[in-house]
């Protein structure tokens, strides 16, 4: 065998190992909002009110779905929203509206959850009201510049108390 072979050889093995490893199968996750034109706050500070409401769906649902990866495929993560304030408050500023985050203005989501096995028996449900009042005082958040980041690292701290038992390690 030629060593430009061997080289060859040798360099499709790494290939392999490196870019073709199989990928983690997660939990499925279904995130329904319901009555969202009731939630105490998701109003866009400036801009489409219906572009902002669905971006803003379509951005948390993947975060949710980015959590959920440690769970086991064969189960299910059922989320039912019934409320959100997001971080700040928005305020009328001459013709345009701003989003002004002050630390009264926390962070709250309001929700019921099931984690289901593969035939569909509960193996968790709770209805939630998580809130962060101390939003403004986080040192370590990691999405710091981040378009929802107090509402994802509060989706995080609960995703980790309420799953840590059943996070594949």
């Amino acid at each position: 065998m030629t060593k430009s072979l061997k080289i060859l050889i040798a360099v499709s093995v790494l290939y392999g190992a490196v870019f073709l490893q199989p990928i983690a199968e997660a939990a499925d996750v279904n995130v329904t909002w319901t009555n969202p034109d009731k939630y105490r706050d998701i109003h866009a500070g400036n801009g489409s009110k219906s572009h902002f409401r669905k971006s803003m769906f379509k951005d948390l649902e993947k975060h949710i779905a980015k959590l959920a990866e440690g769970l086991p495929a064969n189960q299910t993560l059922v989320i039912e929203v019934t409320d959100i304030d997001l971080a700040g408050d928005v305020h009328f500023g001459g013709v345009r509206q701003l989003r002004i985050v002050k630390d009264i203005y926390y962070p709250r989501f309001e929700f019921e959850f099931k984690l289901l096995a593969a035939d569909d028996t509960v193996i968790l449900t709770k209805k939630e009201n998580i809130k962060d009042m101390g939003f403004m005082s986080n040192t370590h958040m990691k999405y710091r510049n981040k378009s929802l980041g107090f509402e994802k690292q509060l989706l995080d701290e609960w995703f980790k108390d309420t799953f840590e038992n059943h996070v594949m390690k």
